[in-house]
């Protein structure tokens, strides 16, 4: 799975545009949470190399970028979870996941709603 890293908030509006063309999503990810490498662990093993082409994934490590968490949490009028998964579409949250609702399958049947 290739992710796109999210580092600046100023990618949120380029990430906003993007949502116009291509549903996008949003994985927040702490380093010192078993229940989020877990939900990682089982995002990546069943996404499939054409997934991209149905939806970007992006990539957010909030303990290293805590700031742009909180531009998320506002931006889109989000409780701050950890982990999260949010899908965004023409700038707008969408669907939003925390913890062990985060799964391959959700985000798929999200997609298609």
């Amino acid at each position: 799975m290739k992710w796109n890293a999210l580092t600046q908030a100023e990618q949120l509006l380029t990430l906003d545009e993007e949502s116009k063309k291509e549903k996008v999503f949003i994985f927040k990810h702490s380093t010192r949470c078993n229940i989020s490498s877990a939900a990682l662990n089982r995002l990546e093993r069943k996404w499939g190399e054409n997934d991209s082409s149905l939806i970007k994934p992006y990539f957010l490590d909030l303990l290293t970028y805590r700031k742009i968490s909180n531009e998320i949490a506002e931006r889109y009028n989000v409780a701050h979870e950890s982990p999260q998964l949010l899908v965004i579409e023409n700038g707008k949250c969408t669907s939003v996941d925390a913890h062990f609702e985060i799964s391959y399958d959700s985000l798929m049947q999200n997609i298609s709603a």
